[in-house]
């Protein structure tokens, strides 16, 4: 099983980057230390899709940084990526490690310990699990799950947690001490006048905790 490496776990939305071009501003981030990014743009048709992903793997994974794909297991397995992150209404995860290989990572999104529960049963890598705060990005997903649910999964569960929704670097702490190996962002960073910096003040708080 691949090693989950990373603390910080970047989330794409060119639509939340203030109408800047979304790979200078991951390439940016990579500058302030970043090892993980997902390239999770819903709305893009499959051409796009997998010239944006392909343009991201051959520019960051020889750099070591983690490029997973939302969703697509067949661009992640075409384009050799580190592997694929899914939600709800994916794929099993048993079908993705079916195509995958063990030597990919799977990741998913999870809003309760049952569920990250049973993604780790299913041979899941690592889960997204939120939103722990009140987000306008979360709001479809419901209401926020809170810290409990961090620490209930922590309790229940061996793979590596990652909390999501309403993360600032001010919160970072108490996710940490809740029990998640790291945090997941997008607007907190991709929206941030310096990515760069701004990348580098989430690591600075997670390396601290």
């Amino acid at each position: 099983m691949p090693r989950v490496d990373f603390s910080l776990y970047l989330v794409t939305d060119r639509h939340q980057t203030g109408g800047r071009s979304l790979a200078p501003l991951i390439e940016q981030a990579v500058a302030g230390g970043l090892r993980a990014v997902q390239v999770r743009e819903r709305d893009l048709p499959t051409r796009d899709l997998l010239a944006l992903s392909q343009d991201l793997c051959v520019s960051l994974r020889s750099r070591g940084v983690r490029v997973m794909i939302n969703d697509r297991a067949d661009i992640a397995l075409g384009l050799g990526a580190d592997g694929v992150h899914l939600r709800a209404d994916s794929m099993p995860v048993a079908i993705a490690r079916r195509l995958l290989g063990a030597d990919r990572l799977i990741g998913v999104s999870a809003h309760s310990a049952d569920e990250v529960a049973r993604a780790e049963s299913d041979g899941a890598d690592f889960a997204v699990l939120g939103p722990i705060y009140e987000t306008p990005s979360k709001q479809a997903f419901g209401p926020p799950i809170g810290l409990r649910a961090l620490e209930e999964t922590g309790r229940r569960c061996r793979i590596p947690v990652f909390a999501i929704g309403g993360i600032t670097v001010a919160r970072v702490a108490e996710v940490r001490r809740a029990g998640a190996q790291g945090v997941a962002v997008v607007s907190a960073i991709l929206s941030a006048a310096s990515i760069e910096s701004a990348t580098r003040q989430f690591l600075d708080a997670l390396a601290s905790v």
